[in-house]
């Protein structure tokens, strides 16, 4: 009989090496900001022809009683006898640039405008960002700790107030109690602490109960994941287990509606500028559109879709480093 002879298995070929892309996070951001340059250019084209539609800025910067030959002159001077298509290339090539054009009104550049308005926006936004993490925070984790009680009852009602209300109205009730009623704070003005907590608490309203709700509710599904209960088992109090443990699974939404928060209080300063007379970007805004300010009107909704655009490209950023799994994923 024949020996039997055994077959060795064939050696695996060996694994081709992964080689780590590199250039993947380089071509995510790139192509953020490119669709970040797109969205800008569509607001920029969109705000160019809007705002003529609400009539000849001619009428306004002339008295009634101005002859036809007046007006031609001050078109011509303006650069508004063109043909659309004509001064929409002209704005482009500003644009490019970064260019805004003159104010027909102030007969300043604009960007010298915007930049004489711009620090009181930032600052009241700045403010009513302050008073919203120093709330919103704490009042998140409290409802969220004590989830079903009456401390939770107590956090959401006054989320429920905080999102149905109009800052305008809360302007106004804030001036009426504060303002007429106990004389402790100025109605409007610019310039000190006391002129700023009224319009930033107005400000603050809406995002304060809109993170509240948040964190709250991405709190109460991370409590309930398997690693929060092996914390507990380890013997760590209930705060603790939600600072080390929780807050940080939970910030990720968090952190996005914040970042989107920030554009909405840069937004929402336009009432409440106007509400409280502060000198910021949001007052310039409506007082532009009043005037049909067209170059003035144009920048500062180019701002306003600038900073939105900046903030979610750098909430989008930030997402790698606060989880990992996000990181891995791209």
């Amino acid at each position: 009989m024949s020996a039997l002879t055994l077959d060795k298995p064939p050696t695996p070929a060996a694994a081709p090496t992964r080689r780590r892309d590199r250039t993947g996070p380089l071509r995510g951001v790139l192509k953020r900001l490119l669709t970040a340059l797109f969205v800008l250019f569509c607001t920029a084209t969109v705000a160019f022809f809007l705002v003529r539609l609400s009539g000849d800025p001619v009428k306004i910067l002339l008295p009634p009683d101005a002859t036809a030959e007046q007006e031609r002159v001050l078109r011509h001077s303006l650069g508004l006898d063109q043909s659309l298509f004509a001064q929409y290339l002209d704005y482009l090539r500003g644009l490019l640039h970064l260019d805004f054009g003159d104010s027909l009104v102030y007969g300043q550049p604009v960007s010298e405008i915007l930049a004489d308005r711009l620090p009181a926006t930032i600052e009241l936004a700045a403010a009513a960002l302050a008073v919203t993490l120093v709330v919103a925070i704490p009042a998140g984790i409290v409802a969220a700790m004590r989830r079903g009680r009456g401390t939770d009852k107590t956090v959401m009602t006054g989320v429920l107030l905080g999102q149905s209300t109009p800052p305008f109205w809360v302007g106004i009730l804030l001036i009426l109690v504060f303002a007429v009623w106990l004389r402790a704070l100025p109605a409007s003005g610019y310039g000190t602490l006391a002129n700023l907590v009224l319009p930033a608490v107005t400000l603050a309203v809406y995002s304060v109960a809109v993170v509240a709700r948040l964190l709250r509710s991405s709190l109460i599904d991370v409590l309930s994941s398997d690693h929060i209960r092996s914390a507990r088992a380890k013997g760590f109090g209930p705060l603790q287990v939600v600072l080390r443990h929780g807050l940080r699974n939970a910030s990720l939404p968090v952190v996005t509606v914040v970042g989107l928060e920030v554009g909405n209080l840069l937004g929402g300063a336009i009432l409440t500028e106007r509400v409280f007379s502060w000198p910021g970007v949001g007052q310039l805004t409506v007082e532009a559109i009043s005037n049909r300010d067209f170059p003035l009107v144009q920048a500062t909704v180019l701002f306003f879709a600038a900073t939105f655009v900046v903030v979610n490209l750098l909430v989008d950023l930030s997402y790698s480093f606060l989880d990992p799994r996000v990181r891995t994923s791209r």
